[in-house]
């Protein structure tokens, strides 16, 4: 269901500022960001900050391979928004052919063994989280990932598991792919604030 005050903006300083910025960077102003807009409180300062830690803080995976991962809960969840949102951004710091490779295929595609394998971990954990055990973490500790990456992969899943479902709950609008690949570059750059 589409918020009209999400769409529009609910008070007029805040239309003001999603025309300004929609008008500045000549791409409508995707409703991830006018859902920030609308209300700090309505998805919680939070998640934010979570989102932020998790796809741009310290970690041994980088930034496109977190944006991979987010993309490939995205395509498990059918979450048209999120899948060319986090593809768009992954494949700016990965090879695109790889990216396609990974989200169709990750078992073939030529990516890490630890990378394959925390993705394996993640579509697990977004598919049958209840049947989850320890057994899965050896297993993708046994690919040669860390401890904290596989802290870090499992925080992506768990973060997307959430953001996928309130942006098909809310109904976000699906960009184009170019303006998909032209937002890419101001979540690279500005992040999840």
């Amino acid at each position: 269901m589409r918020l009209r005050d999400v769409e529009r903006g609910g008070r007029w300083s805040t239309r003001l500022l999603i025309q300004f910025i929609s008008m500045l960077s000549g791409v409508r102003l995707p409703d991830a960001a006018r859902v920030a807009f609308y209300d700090r409180d309505f998805i919680s300062p939070g998640l934010g900050q979570w989102a932020q830690r998790t796809m741009r803080g310290p970690s041994e995976w980088s930034v496109a391979e977190r944006e991979l991962m987010a993309a490939a809960v995205a395509r498990r969840n059918s979450c048209a928004f999120c899948i060319g949102a986090h593809t768009a951004v992954a494949m700016r710091g990965m090879d695109p052919q790889t990216v396609t490779a990974a989200l169709e295929d990750p078992a073939s595609a030529p990516i890490s063994p630890y990378l394959r394998a925390a993705m394996a971990f993640n579509d697990k954990l977004t598919v049958d989280p209840g049947l989850m055990t320890a057994d899965d973490a050896r297993a993708a500790l046994a690919s040669g990932m860390t401890t904290q990456q596989l802290e870090d992969a499992s925080a992506v899943a768990a973060l997307f598991n959430i953001i996928t479902r309130y942006a098909d709950a809310l109904n976000f609008s699906i960009p184009s792919d170019l303006d998909f690949g032209k937002s890419a570059g101001t979540l690279l750059k500005r992040g999840y604030h």
